[in-house]
């Protein structure tokens, strides 16, 4: 037995935001204890601040300026009298300077010793020590100043994998293959990984095509006790980003669980490990090799919990206030399947490109679990990352899991931000995913339907109900006559008429009230007879025809948000009369999302080709290049780096190639 030395955590303060800050804010509550959040000036009015106890200012706008300055955040432990630290994910979390920093000042750090942490923070050196623990691994050769990068490309053989040696989440990552794009590829991934990590150092690695991504959470005390809480397969990515998560995995045997298992305990012991953490690999087949250590929580870390019935956040601060881990291998066993889906402010129609704005409805489903960083009203910032929430869904089965999700999302209302969820749930419905083929190559090669097609019956029913709330809108804000049903007329009038936009769907609608209560309709010359079977707030019954459906519709000024039984749509009502000033403006090449200007590559004069970059910007900590869409002359730059510019802003003016 050790000789345990309790030092209870009373007051945490937690150095990150969004999702994360409240996910553990909630189990220090329920643990009793105070809640500290700090925050950058676009998250004044965030949940995760306002549910705090106490929350102070970093007085900044960018990661750097905030969340990433050590100082700012040590300032705040002491103008708080906080006596523990959590990191979350992403950020400071995975710094072996601010670990020490905190351990320095006698104030608990929640997560991993420092010394495990710089192990494991540069790759390249976690890599050598991994081999040292007998633990399978990838070819991988660093990349400096001096480096012959052809050279070391080819001696790892293609495709390879530029990564960054700080950090994780997909950035400062990209896939080469062949020699063309490796020099734009090593400069983009530096570029990246500076920005989101304050480090530089990228390396080359094989990559393997089609594989699987699967990774071993790990638990430990500081009295040498570990254990590991089984697998989560995380090979659904895009940007080499998680999107679907899953546990455990369709392609781990009972005897490969095992193994992987003893080699992440392998690992974690090599290091010294404490507190949660992550072993990651690329499975193919029954083979394995060793991707990286996460010194922190992962974002993924809640289908763990839904399968052990372990609290990973409340096991953290456990066992940082001193706690012995108290369970061994034997008494953990996997109950059921979860499985986790992103929820992303980004448009999968556009290659996933980040969609910062303003939540306007958000309602989540009540049939699983939501951790998330909005409630309705949220700005999500381009200054940060686009993950919004994160939705979880246990079953006995994986079936059961995946049907649970995919309609959990689909009754999801998000309104107002463009996001991911139909997507998700295409993929969630695909054959391939129903059959566990779930290779890290799954997106490309499966391709799942990136949006959500309504059909027309579900374009009609929508506007109908949106028709309606606002006809009932009107009546309740009525001055006169308010005992008069609806719609009522006391003699032979034209019928209502509107029009709606619902995409590039143009939807004429006519409708007029019958003495019956119902009301005929004609959307496009279709018609439908309606009758409202009850209304409450936002809520809509409607019999239309033969179906009776309920709707729930938002109107925030012409937009009518209009969530049914399929999804959602969004349908803009058109004014009766042209306002001055609507004309768009001409020409020019636009920015697809509010970003900074990291560099132009075109000058005024320069003759470009179809598919040549003009320009690189950085918008929600990526980096995003933007292409000529004609061959012709650049005429026009408006920007030069370091600006800030907002969605839809003009870049570049092109004089388009007249055709030979």
């Amino acid at each position: 037995m050790a000789n345990v030395t309790i030092k209870p955590i009373t007051r945490l303060l937690v150095a990150n935001r969004g999702e994360i800050a409240r996910r553990i804010f909630r189990t220090a509550r329920d643990m009793g204890i105070v809640t500290i959040a700090v925050y950058a000036d676009g998250d004044s009015n965030a949940p995760f601040v306002e549910e705090a106890d106490v929350a102070i200012a970093l007085n900044g706008r960018t990661a750097r300026e905030t969340y990433l300055d050590i100082n700012k955040i040590l300032n705040a432990c002491q103008s708080t009298g906080a006596d523990a630290v959590h990191p979350g994910y992403g950020f400071l979390s995975e710094n072996e300077e601010f670990a020490n920093a905190v351990d320095s000042m006698g104030i608990t750090w929640v997560g991993p010793p420092p010394s495990a942490i710089g192990q494991m923070g540069d790759k390249l050196s976690a890599k050598k020590l991994m081999i040292e623990a007998g633990v399978p691994t990838l070819p991988a050769l660093e990349m400096s100043g001096d480096s012959d990068v052809e050279a070391a490309a080819n001696e790892i053989g293609y495709p390879v994998l530029v990564k960054a040696s700080a950090g994780g989440g997909g950035r400062g990552m990209r896939i080469v293959d062949d020699p063309s794009g490796l020099h734009a590829a090593i400069e983009g991934a530096k570029r990246e990984a500076g920005a989101a990590f304050g480090d530089d150092t990228v390396f080359l690695e094989r990559w393997l095509t089609s594989s699987r991504h699967v990774e071993i959470q790990i638990l430990g005390d500081n009295y040498g006790n570990l254990v590991y809480l089984f697998e989560r397969e995380c090979s659904i990515q895009r940007r080499h980003q998680k999107i679907i998560e899953e546990a455990p995995s369709t392609a781990v045997s009972d005897k490969l669980r095992k193994t992987m298992g003893q080699a992440a305990i392998s690992a974690a012991k090599k290091i010294g490990y404490a507190s949660a953490g992550t072993v990651e690999f690329l499975v193919a087949g029954d083979e394995f090799w060793f991707l990286e250590v996460n010194t922190r929580l992962q974002v993924e870390h809640p289908i763990t919990e839904e399968i052990t019935g372990l609290d990973l956040v409340r096991e953290q601060l456990r066992l940082a206030e001193g706690d012995e881990l108290g369970y061994d291998q034997k008494s953990l066993s996997i109950n059921g399947h979860s499985i986790e889906a992103r929820l992303y402010a980004e448009n999968p129609a556009r290659n996933f490109l980040p969609a910062p704005g303003t939540v306007t409805v958000w309602k989540p489903s009540d049939l699983v679990r939501v951790d998330s960083g909005v409630e309705a009203g949220s700005q999500v910032s381009v200054e940060f990352d686009s993950m919004i929430a994160k939705v979880i869904s246990t079953g006995r089965t994986r079936r059961e899991a995946t049907s649970k999700l995919a309609r959990a999302l689909e009754s999801f209302e998000i309104q107002g931000i463009t996001n991911n969820r139909d997507f998700l749930v295409n993929t969630l419905r695909t054959p391939e995913w129903l059959a566990g083929d779930t290779t890290t190559d799954f997106i490309e090669r499966v391709n799942p339907a990136r949006v959500r097609e309504p059909t027309e019956l579900e374009i009609h029913e929508g506007v109908i109900a949106a028709a309606l709330s606002a006809q009932l809108t009107r009546r309740a804000n009525a001055k006169v006559l308010t005992h008069i049903q609806t719609g009522w007329r006391n003699s032979l009038m034209p019928p209502e008429r509107s029009i709606y936009d619902c995409g590039d769907t143009e939807l004429n609608v006519e409708y007029r009230s019958k003495r019956d209560q119902t009301f005929t309709f004609s959307v496009n010359d279709t018609a439908y007879t309606v009758l409202i079977i009850q209304s409450q707030g936002d809520d809509l019954e409607l019999r239309v025809n033969d179906r009776r459906m309920t709707f729930s519709v938002s109107r925030f000024g012409s937009t009518h948000y209009v969530h049914g039984p399929y999804g959602d749509l969004a349908l803009t009502e058109r004014s009766r009369f042209v306002i001055p000033g609507e004309e768009e403006l001409a020409g020019g090449l636009t920015a697809p999302m509010p970003g900074k200007v990291l560099s132009t590559v075109v000058g005024i004069g320069d003759s470009v080709e179809k598919g040549d970059l003009l320009v690189i910007m950085e918008a929600m900590k990526m980096e995003h290049r933007i292409f000529s869409p004609v061959s012709g002359e650049v005429i026009e730059l408006f920007v030069q780096e370091g600006d800030q510019v907002d969605k839809d802003a003009v870049l570049v003016d092109i004089k388009e190639a007249e055709a030979a």
